[in-house]
Order: C-alpha cells, then structure tokens, then sequence
C-alpha cells in the first residue's frame, strides 16, 4: 500500500508542476505533507520533517550554490568566461567544442563534488553560447554528464567513497574500473546523445551573460581568467593530495586542512581573491563587484527553493520507511547480485530523488547477498553507483538545477537531463557486466 501511495504522489506532484503549472517548491511542499499523511507518519511530526529535509539538503548546498553563482557572474562579466571560451573553442575547434566540454567536465569532476562542479562550470557553458551562438544544451549535457559520472561512480566523491568501506572494496581498484565503466558512458550519453537533442530550443538565460565592458575596465588575461575560474579545482586537488604525500603531518595541521578543504570555505576563498583578481585588479571598485554579487544572489533564490523542496520529499520518504520496504521486496527477486544491486538503487533513486540515499541504501539490503555470492566488491560499488544515476526527474534537485539554470520545460528537461542520466546509469551496468565477464 504504501509503495502505491509514492507512486500516486509522484504522479500527483508531476501534474501540479507540469499541467497545473503550480510553483515547483509548493508543490513539492504540498506533496511532501500528503504523502507523509499518507504513509503514516503522526501529523505533529510532519512540520520537524519538513524542517529536516530542508536543513538536510540546504546545509550543504546553500553556500556553494550562492558562492558559485556570485563567482561564475563575476567570471562572466569581467570578460574571463570568454576569454577562456575563446581558448577553448581555438583548442578543440567549433567542430569539435563538445568533446572539449566533455573532457573539461570529466577532469574538474574527478576532485569536485558534483554541485560545486555545476555552478562553476555553467558560466563557462553559457559563454560558448553566447559568443558562438550555440545550443546551451548542445553544449552543456557533455559536461554536465561528465559530472554526474564522476559523482556516481569515482571514489572521493562521498557515494562511492562510502560504498567502498561498506563493501570493503579496493579504492585504487574501484576507480582503475571506474575508469572504464565511466568513460565510454560519457562518451555515448554526452555527444552522441546530443546529436538527438536539436529539436529543444530552451529559454533566454541572462544570468551569466556578460554585459557591455566599459573601457575603462580592463579584460582579464588568459592566465587571470583560467586562475580565478578554476582556483576551487585546484584548491580542492591540493588540500586533497597533501595528506597522502605527505603521511605524517601532525594533527594541527591536518585541522587546518580539513577546514581549508570544506568546498564552502574553498569557495569563499575562490570569491575573496577573485574580488581582486578579476574586480580591483581589472580597476573594478568594491560596489560594482558588490551589485555583480549581489545581482547573481537574485537569479538563483527560486533554484534554492526548489531544491529545499526536494529535500522535504526525499526526508518524508526516509522517515516513513519506504526506502526499506523497496529495498526489502526487491531482494526477493531472482536475478545476478550485481544487476539486483544496480535496480533496487534504480528505483530507489527514482522514488527519493538522491543518488547518494539510492547508493547507500541499497547497499544495506544488498551486502549480504554479496557476499554469500562472492561478487567482486569493487564491481558492486560501480553497480549500486549507475543505478544511483537512473533517470533522474522532479524530485532530485539536480533535475531542477538543470532546468533553471538553461531555462527549460519540465518536458523538455525529461527528454534531455533524465534520459541522459537513463543512458549513463544503463551504460554503466553494462560495462560492469563487461568486466565482471572478465573476473
């Protein structure tokens, strides 16, 4: 009864979005409430949940979303995103410009975690457009599905990471295969399924356009703009790479470490010496760098809310248990442990909205299976992470960063975003089979 009750209210949130065009996050708040009433949970619990999952979701996107987009407007209008753009288009060509995003979204998402990725790397999508005049999707689904393998299937990002001491995998191995799986799944869902995509035609967006430059502001060199766009990179990879090079640190400076490698602080760090590099440097005063801030804060608030309403969806399904009652009734079925593994994290994802609840859950259910069937644990991890990734829709805030962020439909962001999270999650499956062959 109570999986017929999710599968109501997501058809349920899907219409008020979609046809009654109703504002997403009071739909998502709506829906929240009634599923939870439906599933159970004690009315006087339900404000607590809602507070829960806002906080759950919000308290670790919030500063980097905010910090982003007030880096990546201020990359856009001091000249920098186009200058890079520029570099880029001559290094790949025009003919070739996906498969320069493609490669760009791989390498920074490898150290970046997932949401950090988006919102640095969008201005840098929207400055190809606005300079060639491009498809935003055409170009922003390669990098942007470079991103998502990253985070679904790479150890350090936090899912995979954690599959790996769950299974008790090999991290070094995990990701030699998750090389593999990964690449080839990019490949197939970013270029080549965008050759598809030629028929949507998404919205205006002005948040990263770059204005008239006053000329007598300077432009930003090319080192100036590829240092202040991927200093958060960089920062990242450092604070990362020191403690294995370097062992035996004490335990001083590995607080110190710990701190700087927080993505919020590495973005606030982005924002203090970019002011500089790419504001007073370039003759900018601290006002006009302020309302460049200031301005960019205003354009994401919806985006904000939406993702908070997500998160209220995805705790009332925790708190009513649904998660393990999925989990359970899917155990039951009689199929390899490694495609099981890949369907209950499918389907969980496609109820709850996160990758990383999807991964984690199904690895409780099926640790047992693995091991009484010896799978290879490291194969286990790269399963459970694509079907983490499997057709994402309205209730993953990733969904809604898309749409926003590159003006969308609902419909049209189901035939872009969500199918091509479908074919990296399939793709990814069978290229864990491919090598399981192999085992």
């Amino acid at each position: 009864m109570s999986l017929l009750i999710v599968a109501l209210c997501l058809v349920l949130l899907i219409a008020l979005i979609s046809y009654f065009k109703v504002d997403a996050f009071l739909s998502f708040l709506l829906v929240s409430l009634i599923a939870g009433i439906g599933l159970g949970i004690p009315v006087e619990r339900l404000p607590s949940i809602v507070s829960t999952g806002i906080a759950s979701i919000m308290g670790s996107l919030t500063l980097i979303i905010v910090l982003g987009a007030m880096l990546g407007k201020l990359v856009a209008e001091s000249g920098a995103a186009e200058k890079i753009a520029a570099v880029m288009v001559n290094t790949f060509g025009i003919k070739h410009i996906q498969w320069g995003m493609m490669v760009t979204g791989f390498v920074v998402g490898i150290p970046l975690f997932y949401g950090i990725g988006f919102v640095l790397l969008v201005p840098l999508i929207f400055s190809i457009v606005y300079k060639y005049r491009l498809s935003s999707v055409y170009i922003g689904l390669p990098m942007l599905a470079a991103l998502s393998v990253t985070h679904g299937f790479l150890p350090p990002h936090p899912s995979p990471a954690a599959l790996v001491s769950i299974f008790h995998a090999d991290m070094g191995m995990t990701l030699i295969y998750g090389l593999a799986v990964a690449i080839p799944a990019i490949i197939l869902a970013g270029p080549l399924f965008t050759k598809t995509l030629t028929g949507i035609q998404p919205g205006p967006v002005t948040l990263f356009e770059q204005k008239s430059v006053d000329l007598n502001i300077g432009i930003p060199g090319k080192f100036n703009s590829f240092f202040s766009a991927t200093l958060p990179v960089f920062l990242l990879i450092i604070v990362t790479v020191i403690p294995y090079c370097l062992p035996n640190l004490n335990d001083n400076v590995n607080k110190w470490l710990s701190f700087l490698g927080d993505p919020a602080i590495v973005m606030l760090i982005a924002i203090i010496i970019a002011t500089y590099t790419l504001g007073i440097r370039q003759k900018r005063s601290i006002k006009a760098v302020m309302d460049i801030y200031a301005d960019a804060v205003k354009y994401i608030a919806m985006i904000l809310l939406i993702i908070a309403g997500s998160g209220i969806f995805k705790q009332v399904m925790e708190e009513s248990g649904v998660n393990d009652e999925l989990a359970q009734l899917l155990q039951q079925l009689p199929v390899h442990p490694l495609i099981l593994g890949w369907l209950i994290a499918a389907i969980i994802r496609g109820c709850v909205g996160s990758a990383t609840v999807a991964a984690l859950t199904a690895a409780g259910v099926i640790a047992p299976l693995m091991h009484q069937s010896g799978v290879n644990p490291n194969l286990m991890v790269l399963s459970l992470g694509a079907g983490s990734l499997m057709f994402s829709h309205v209730n993953d805030a990733g969904f809604w960063m898309f749409k926003e962020y590159f003006n969308l439909s609902v419909k049209d962001t189901l035939k872009s975003w969500s199918v091509m999270e479908a074919i990296v999650s399939i793709a990814g499956l069978m290229g864990v089979l491919l090598i399981n062959m192999f085992l």
